[in-house]
């Protein structure tokens, strides 16, 4: 129950950081209530690796990293129960 309950609060997170993706190619969608919501709790999770990782000419491929390491924290989770 415990293990369902962490794939699927990781699974939400990774669909919100894709939404942030997506939205950040349409700039009036950036402005939107949802999309506010959707970067207020995934910005800074992303950022952490925007830091660390350049972007390659207009390509941001840190959001890539960032949904290595949340899968490598849920097995890491799920490895423990």
């Amino acid at each position: 129950m415990l293990a369902e309950v962490i794939s699927l609060l990781f699974q939400i997170y990774m669909i919100m950081i894709f939404i942030r993706i997506l939205g950040s190619w349409v700039p009036e969608f950036q402005t939107t209530k949802p999309m506010l919501f959707v970067a207020y709790y995934t910005d800074p999770y992303l950022n952490l690796f925007r830091r660390i990782i350049p972007p390659i000419g207009f390509i941001d491929i840190s959001p890539i990293f960032a949904f290595i390491a949340l899968q490598i924290i849920r097995s890491f989770l799920l490895g423990l129960l």
